[in-house]
Formats: structure tokens, sequence, C-alpha cells
């Protein structure tokens, strides 16, 4: 048997084949016990054994051996249409084969245009035989032509309508196979983005924490070096940061390496928003001897919200620390009708903030836009900075 192209469609055939299958040998058998006990004795009756004989056993050698070379779906379909056609000239029970074997031309000829044809051969060769036998009578247009353009015409029909069914099942199979596909395509692409995500996630938290801290500890440690012979007490202290730096730091480190098995952004201090804010910016003045003014209000918010204010704060002392040669900072934290914002402003050397390319405002503004936030930067060359994160609160969201 000819393979199609759709899987769908070979199972429906070779669904087909195999419950016609039971009906054709049960007819074989009964014509050949018919030809044999019934017909008159004679040349003409070894003659329809013998065309009956050729139809089985193609059919027989298909059916046992689709995939053999000789006796193919079309060769088969061939001596169907002269044992039909001779079967009709002899006047041998040729209508119960035609009718019975009528699915075979749609089952073997695999298209409609295959099938049509072979179809009309067989309806030409049969209606041929019993004209040479009957001649232009009555019996042959009203009993012959009439019942087997019927037979035909109700063929064609179902054979149509079985095609059209497998095309459709064929379209839909397809869709959803494609369908599938671009699913799993989907999950591959969210599956990437999750892992990148979570990288720039991981990247960020190194920058605003560990980096930060190592920063901090190299200024300490060159500040505690100058200052040993001069200012002892100063430099004790300073190395007294640099330890409380590199212990957060371990605990930091160990934070992160734990996050990475579970979602959620990193672990901060446990208490409200303001003394966490409070604690760093002590830390910051002592390390860098900064007036640092703090108008902190007393917020309750979420943790992620306590985490991006706490991080905007680091990353904002941090450039303090590196690039302002500032002397004063002030820090404002603030309820608003529309969220809560934190103003972090020094009198430093400021920068053009269109030529500034680091990875800390970049990541400030990513940490802020997950949560619907904000992160204004104004600053211009001698003036100092300002920076202003806000941050919606958890009911303006919803609202």
């Amino acid at each position: 048997m000819t393979a199609l192209a759709d899987p769908l469609s070979d199972a429906f055939w070779a669904t087909s084949l195999r419950r016609w299958n039971t009906v054709c040998w049960a007819l074989f058998g009964a014509m050949a016990v018919g030809l044999v006990t019934a017909a008159p004795p004679g040349g003409s009756k070894y003659r329809a054994l013998v065309l009956l004989s050729c139809v089985v056993l193609c059919y027989a050698v298909l059916d046992r051996f689709p995939g053999n070379p000789v006796v193919r779906p079309h060769v088969y379909l061939s001596v169907l249409v002269l044992g039909l056609g001779g079967l009709a000239y002899l006047g041998s029970s040729y209508a119960a084969l035609f009718m019975v074997t009528l699915p075979h031309y749609w089952m073997f000829g695999r298209t409609p245009k295959a099938s049509m044809g072979f179809l009309g051969l067989a309806t030409g060769a049969t209606l041929t035989g019993s004209l040479v036998r009957q001649g232009w009578s009555a019996e042959f247009f009203g009993e012959t032509l009439v019942s087997t353009l019927i037979v035909v015409a109700v063929g064609v029909l179902i054979g149509l309508w079985a095609h059209s069914v497998v095309a459709q099942s064929s379209e839909r199979a397809r869709l959803i196979e494609e369908l599938e596909r671009t699913q799993a395509q989907l999950s591959e692409a969210h599956q990437r983005q999750g892992a990148a995500d979570e990288r720039e996630r991981i990247a960020r938290d190194i920058h605003d924490t560990l980096a930060q801290g190592f920063a901090s500890i190299i200024v300490l440690a060159e500040a505690a070096r100058e200052g040993m012979s001069d200012d002892p007490a100063r430099s004790a202290q300073q190395l007294r940061s640099i330890e409380s730096t590199a212990r957060e730091n371990l605990a930091e480190a160990r934070e992160l390496v734990g996050s990475a098995s579970r979602p959620g952004p990193g672990r901060v201090a446990s208490g409200s928003v303001s003394q966490t804010l409070r604690r760093t910016l002590r830390r910051f003045a002592e390390d860098t001897g900064l007036a640092v003014q703090a108008d902190l209000a007393d917020l309750e918010c979420d943790q992620q919200t306590r985490i991006a204010l706490l991080r905007c704060t680091q990353e904002s002392l941090a450039n303090v620390r590196k690039h302002a040669r500032a002397s004063t900072v002030g820090v404002v934290l603030v309820r608003r009708p529309y969220g809560v914002e934190l103003e972090i402003t020094d009198d430093g050397t400021g920068f053009v903030v269109g030529e500034s390319t680091g990875f800390g405002l970049d990541g400030m503004r990513k940490r802020l836009a997950e949560l619907g936030g904000r992160l204004t930067v104004t600053s211009s060359v001698g003036d100092g900075t300002r920076i202003l994160a806000m941050i919606p609160m958890a009911s303006e969201v919803e609202a």
C-alpha cells in the first residue's frame, strides 16, 4: 500500500480496510461456491472462476504483503477493473462483487483523482461487458445501467465524504501539532528568559551588596593604613569597620547562595524600613566621616519595598563615597498619597546625567520598575546630586 504523508490518513484507511476484509473474504468464498455449484457447466464457468481467482489472489497478496514490489495498490485495482468487466460479460454475479469492492477504490486509490479514475474505469468495464452480453435491450437500460449508475453515485458521495473527513482531521492534527510545538518553544523561551532574569537579579544583588561592601573595605583599609601613625584611634575604628563590613559581606554571600535555590529577593534584616536605613546611614557616617542628615518616617511596607529602598540607599551612598567628594548627605523618607518616596541628596561635584554609563543607576531603575516605581536623577556639574525613588504601596497598585 502506498504511504500517505499524513499518519492520521494511514490509520483511517488501515482501520477501514480491516473492517472490510471479513466482508470481502466472505463474498469471495460465496461467489466461488456459487460458481462451482450453481453455474451451468461450460467454458464460461471456468473463465469466471479464473477471473475471480485472479482478483482474490491479487487482493490476498496485497493484504498479506502490502510492501511487495509486484502487486501494488494500482495493480490490484487494474485487475479488479478487468475482472469486473469480464464477470459482467459472463453474467456471473458481478453486481455483488462491484458493490462490495467499492470502498477499495478509495482505500487503495488514496487520492480523489485516482479513486474516481479507477471507479470510472470499473463502471465503464462493467457496463461494456453487460452491453456486449445483453445488447441495447430494455433489460440493459432498465436494470443494469440504472442500478450501476445509482451504486456508483452512492459510492462517489461516500468516498468524497470520507476523504473530506480525513482531510479535516488531518488539518486539525496538524494544527494541534503546530500548537504543541509553539507551546514548547514558548516554554523554552520563558525558561531562558527566567534564567536571564535570575542572572540579572543575582548580578544586581552582588553589585548592590558584595561589590559595595568590598569597595568600602578597600577605602577603609587605605585610610587605616595612612592614619596608623598619625591617628591610631581612628585607624582602629576603621579596622573595626572593615571587620564589620567583611562579616556583613560574608552573611550577604551566604544569603545570595541560599536565594539561588528559592524564589524571591534576598532577605534584609528585620525591623522597620527606617531602622534599617538608620543603621546603614550610621555605618556610612562612621566610615566616611561625612555629615549625614536624615529625616526618616516610620513606615510599614512589604519586604520587597524595604529591600528596594535599602538597595537604592546603599547604591546612592556608594556613589557619594566613590565619586561625589561631598561633605554633606541628606536622606528623606516620607509617605505620600501615591506611595513612598526616598530622596537622597549630596553637595558634591555632581555629573551629567545623560553621560552616566554605570550599572548602579540602571540597576536601581530596574529594581524600582519591578515594583511599579520610578527613579528620578537630578544633577549637574558643580551642583551636587538628587536621587528620588518612588514606589507605590500595595493599596495604590491594586487601585
